[in-house]
């Protein structure tokens, strides 16, 4: 049985398709970028009420954080600034602290601290919590709906971040295939093609990067990318300094590929050849290692567990996946393109890919280690569900994989006819008739792409075919042009002669092409391999912007652990307005729980009218929930003491977390309602 090759329109466009769906998917579910450094504690704690005025807020985080003059505001009930401003270390060993001063004489009422910063791994984070001094109050702070590295900034820089490793990617393993695999290759076209542009997106993607890094950390807004002021600050960051040093060794990059399809392309003596491409080699992996490294040095393997280790470890990681996914990258380019890539070079990858993929387990082992760290975390938190999604994909890679190898042993070598035809075309054509010659032969690869063996191409081809044995029939018949058979004394028409032949040797080799099953079945492959590579970049790409596992475990463990009482050895206390809707139905609800810690407690109640006097009431009831464990309602029956006063002891509180506290207030024998706060509880 005869195999037939996939036409590249519809099958590249299938895949391609199904590869953009399932990124959008992916990227559409993808929360906006969460930080590896958390918030986990503060001094006042989320909820509490204090008696007096604090002199500072503390906040204290799971990492290293970079602290600006406004990344701690602390907002009066009225939205006013109650803090100095004044930024102050409180780190201690291991301990990541900052504080905040705030200002003497701060009324009683609710406070918001609001707060935002970047963590070591570049990442934004921010949040808000209040504390209120002496009794909660209403307060008309309203902060904004934006997440931190969200919005259309975050979408943007999200993509930038795709497109730099993506061309990454093209850039390093596109050359390392041509000096490794398919040194020929350097003098193909579309190769060039391929990794000029892979050079050309990730450099326009880092300098979208370091355009947007101001917005992306700050405002949120898009036309602070263009704040120079803004643009300044972020240079004199680790990430801004790694953005600069990546152009800068994209400079040397361009330095490399100009002189791999330049002087190496054109060098014929086997032995300076030999010597170029090792110095192309050691200068190539110096920079594609220093590339590398600004990802490394700036973002997951500088923070956190063993950086010293994790840093070399990630920058072969990301050069294992360049010489992988890139090299496969121009592969199919050469595959389609230029289908005269011998059996060799394509079995040169096949070991390169093995050993990329060698390296890629071990490296990814101990990152995954490092990043999770627990089985729990694997399958609880997000990091590890979307490590798991990269593990499934990497095992339907390696299975496609697996399948291009077989097509690889059965595949054969180029005709000598194709690559005579293809030599001779290259180094037969020049002057006027091989410039148009050129371009006739790029007309007929984009028509070869497009239509793809479609009838309407095999009668351009005839017709082509006609009209240049038509003009040998002329040449023989004028006795100036047989005596001239390379000449002709009409320019355009040595012109149309030039493209006329480069199309006949276009349609020659892709019959050839199509008619070799083997090389068919390997461009499927290869094809469906590089679309799942497409998607398995993308999950790498979320990952990136995801909290590792291990510290959203350790977070939620420290959270517990500390139990923050809502008022530290003081009661909890707390009003609660109420309004029945009857006659001396409205007052105010007053709950003291001493010493607020779990254990026994006791609770009083006052009922008071909203001029302050105590109101006499029929029936008070309180009730215990805590809903994130399914604990309650735990009902109290206060006993009443005296107007306006319930009170009940050995109240007991069984574990600590967020209680939702619920009083019930009966005015009448119809008339009653029931309110209800969250405090924290140690």
């Amino acid at each position: 049985m005869t195999t037939t090759a996939p036409r590249l329109g519809s099958a590249l466009a299938r895949l391609l398709i199904l590869a953009a769906a399932l990124l959008g998917t992916l990227l559409a579910g993808a929360a906006p970028a969460s930080a590896h450094a958390a918030l986990t504690g503060s001094d006042p704690k989320d909820g509490a009420v204090v008696a007096t005025a604090p002199k500072e807020v503390n906040l204290t985080f799971s990492e290293q954080v970079a602290m600006s003059a406004d990344s701690i505001r602390v907002l009066d009930p009225a939205g006013r600034r109650a803090d100095t401003g004044e930024i102050r270390d409180l780190c201690s060993g291991s301990v990541v602290r900052y504080g905040v001063g705030l200002r003497a004489g701060l009324p009683d009422g609710t406070y918001t601290v609001a707060w935002q910063t970047v963590s070591a791994d570049s990442h934004p984070i921010a949040g808000a919590f209040t504390f209120s001094i002496g009794a909660p109050s209403s307060t008309s702070v309203s902060l904004p709906d934006r997440t931190a590295g969200g919005g259309i900034v975050g979408a943007l820089y999200g993509i930038a971040r795709y497109l730099s490793y993506a061309g990454f990617a093209v850039l390093v393993g596109g050359g390392a295939f041509v000096l490794a695999c398919w040194p020929r290759g350097a003098s193909v076209r579309p190769v060039q093609q391929t990794v000029v542009r892979g050079w050309l997106t990730l450099t326009g993607a880092t300098l979208v990067m370091l355009l947007l890094r101001n917005p992306y950390t700050g405002s949120g807004e898009l036309a602070d990318a263009f704040d120079l002021a803004g643009l300044k600050a972020v240079l004199e960051t680790k990430t801004g300094a790694a953005l600069t040093s990546r152009l800068l060794l994209l400079g040397a990059a361009a330095l490399f590929v100009a002189v791999l399809f330049g002087a190496y392309a054109r060098r014929t003596d086997p032995k300076e050849k030999k010597d170029l491409a090792f110095g192309l080699g050691l200068g190539g992996t110096v920079v594609a290692a220093g590339i590398a490294g600004t990802w490394a040095l700036a973002e997951h393997a500088s923070t956190g567990l063993q950086p010293g280790i994790a840093m070399p470890v990630d920058i072969l990681h990301l050069l294992a996946v360049a010489a992988w996914l890139g090299g496969l990258t121009v592969l199919l380019v050469a595959l389609y393109r230029a289908p005269s890539v011998e059996r060799a070079a394509v079995e040169r990858f096949s070991k390169v890919a093995f050993g990329s993929v060698a390296v890629l387990a071990a490296t990814g082992l101990y990152q995954s280690w490092r990043q999770v760290g627990s089985w729990s975390a694997l399958t609880g938190t997000r990091y590890g569900q979307l490590l798991l999604v990269k593990i499934g994909l990497m095992c339907v890679l390696l299975g496609i994989a697996w399948v291009s190898r077989r097509w690889i042993q059965r595949l054969a070598d180029p005709t000598p006819k194709e690559t005579a035809g293809e030599d001779e075309e290259t180094e037969g054509i020049s002057g006027a008739e091989g410039a148009e010659g050129a371009e006739g032969a790029e007309e007929a690869e984009e028509a070869d792409e497009t239509q793809d063996g479609s009838p309407a191409e095999a009668q351009v081809a005839d017709e082509t075919q006609e009209a240049a044995a038509a003009d040998e029939a002329d040449r023989a018949a004028d006795p100036e042009r047989a005596a001239d058979p390379e000449g002709s004394p009409d320019p355009e028409r040595a012109a149309q002669l030039a493209r006329q032949r480069a199309a006949v040797a276009t349609a020659r080799r892709k019959r050839e092409r199509d008619a070799d099953p083997e090389r068919s079945g390997l461009r499927r492959s290869v094809l469906t391999e590089a679309a799942v590579a497409v998607v398995l970049l993308a999950v790498t790409t979320v990952l990136t912007s995801t909290e590792p596992g291990r510290t959203e475990e350790e977070t939620a463990r420290s959270g517990a652990a500390a139990g923050p009482a809502a008022v530290p050895d003081r009661p909890v206390d707390i009003r609660l307005p109420f309004d029945t809707g009857g006659v001396d139905g409205k007052g105010v609800v007053r709950l003291s729980l001493d010493p607020g810690r779990t254990g026994a407690n006791a609770l009083h109640l006052y009922v008071e009218r909203p001029n302050g006097k105590p109101l006499d009431v029929p029936e008070i009831k309180v009730a215990f929930t805590l809903e994130a464990k399914d604990v309650g309602p735990l009902p109290v029956a206060p006993d009443r003491i005296q107007t306006g006063h319930w009170s009940a002891s050995g109240v007991q509180i069984p574990m600590p977390g967020e209680w939702r506290i619920q009083v019930t207030v009966r005015t009448s024998e119809i008339d009653q309602t029931t309110i209800d706060k969250n405090v924290k509880i140690g």
